[in-house]
């Protein structure tokens, strides 16, 4: 619209001064034609002159002298004059609208300047109505043919529009539907292919958003296969370790010494297996209880804990237990048991890793808040990818072969006690681990 009107305003201007213009043409054809009878022309082929320049009379300044070429009787008053010798553009315009505004059929003066130097000066006097309804017909004609280039362009803006923004974004909704469907299958994520450079970073985007989706839902695939797996385990190997901790309960009757002190450690550690199959198998049905929490005496658990893993004073591995002796923690027994198991077992096969001696060293303390409990080991320290996905299932994972289960677990079984388990430090002096329990307001049950 903005397009017409810039168009229609000038135009309308310059047909109104066009007309008028050639008014003063024939007029000055008629009085030549006067002046070349040489004043012998007959009232009636003057007025057909008249008429026929559509004008009532004609004056002509030649040599100085304003003649009255041509005339005849005036049908009202001269409302108006128009000098088109001066007139500017802004003066075209005004006048232009201030013809077509006005219905009124009005008497008015055109002055101009006479062609091939004719003269000085020429004027006529005539009506407006013929002026306006010709620019009327000329504005119609104007709009009407802006009107189809409109509907020209706007049509043409359409198949762009459609070609380069509509066409691509159904693409991309026909794209993401059909990945709707079937997520886990890669050949259904999106291959970037639009012109605009906004929609082909969309569709970057989005294919690089589906092709985390689908190695997401891959891989929950394969660990829902792999719980299955576990949980069917599960459930035979504790069936299996329950008949172990039958015979288990008859050698704690045994005479040998031997044996008999052996044999309560034996039985512990078949329960925490059996303990371990039950939990594996509630949690495969998403109903693993919560802790069960406990007084517990955290050097005897440190200390279970280092004997299971075969670490002693003796062997190439030391552990070193820095525990308060007396000191009660708050938490699950077999569950932080689990906890330290894992912590140790990584510090002791990181250290076994580099086919050097080494030492592990679990050590503990206390304020008004809190209990923490720090592992540490003089290994080769943690790698930069391990550390990203630290503590995340199959992806934390240090050592080659590792599934990176056990700080998983950890981790979550230590937020099951309110706590967080976090990495204090890996480098090439070694690495070390601090649990964070909360002593919380209730009372440690005994």
């Amino acid at each position: 619209m903005l397009a017409e009107v810039l168009i229609f305003v000038p135009s309308i201007a310059r047909y109104r001064a066009d007309f008028l213009l050639t008014r003063l043409k024939q007029a000055q054809i008629a009085a030549l034609t006067q002046l070349a009878a040489d004043d012998t022309v007959s009232p009636e082929l003057e007025a057909e002159l008249l008429k026929n320049a559509e004008v009532y009379n004609v004056v002509l300044r030649r040599d100085e002298v304003r003649q009255l070429v041509l005339s005849s009787p005036v049908p009202g008053e001269i409302h108006e004059s128009f000098d088109l010798r001066m007139a500017g553009p802004w003066e075209l315009i005004r006048d232009a609208f201030a013809t077509l505004l006005d219905p009124e059929n009005r008497i008015v003066r055109v002055i101009g300047s006479p062609v091939q130097e004719a003269g000085t000066l020429i004027e006529v006097t005539m009506e407006t109505r013929p002026l306006r309804t010709a620019m009327v017909e000329y504005g119609l004609r104007i709009l009407i043919l802006s009107a189809l280039i409109s509907v020209v362009t706007a049509f043409l803006l359409f198949l762009a529009v459609r070609r380069l923004l509509v066409m691509p974004i159904r693409r991309v909704v026909r794209h993401m539907q059909d990945y709707a469907e079937a997520p886990e299958d890669a050949r259904r994520v999106i291959t970037p292919s639009a012109d605009v450079e906004e929609l082909r970073m969309a569709e970057e985007a989005l294919q690089s958003m589906q092709t985390q989706l689908t190695g997401a839902l891959r891989q929950k695939e394969r660990l829902a296969q792999l719980g299955g797996a576990v949980a069917k385990i599960s459930h035979d190997l504790r069936n299996i370790l329950t008949t172990a901790q039958l015979f288990a309960d008859r050698i704690e009757g045994s005479a040998d010494p031997v044996v008999a002190r052996s044999a309560p450690k034996l039985v512990g550690s078949i329960s925490r297996a059996v303990s371990l199959c039950e939990a594996t198998l509630a949690f495969g049905k998403a109903e693993e209880p919560p802790p069960q929490l406990r007084r517990l005496n955290l050097a005897q658990l440190a200390g279970e804990v280092a004997e299971g893993e075969g670490l002693s004073s003796e062997t190439a591995i030391t552990c070193l237990l820095d525990l308060p002796p007396g000191m009660m923690i708050r938490a699950d027994g077999e569950q932080f048991y689990r906890v330290l198991s894992n912590l140790v077992r990584n510090a002791r096969q990181a250290i076994e890793a580099t086919g050097q001696a080494g030492t592990i060293e679990i050590s503990a303390g206390e304020d008004e808040a809190e209990w923490w409990i720090r592992v540490g080991d003089t290994g080769p320290g943690l790698p930069a990818k391990a550390r990203e996905h630290l503590f995340s299932a199959f992806q934390g994972g240090a050592r080659k072969g590792g599934t990176g289960l056990g700080l998983a677990i950890a981790a979550e079984l230590v937020r099951g006690h309110g706590g967080r388990l976090e990495l204090v430090r890996s480098d090439a002096e070694g690495t070390e681990f601090a649990i964070h329990l909360p002593k919380g307001t209730s009372e440690i049950s005994a």
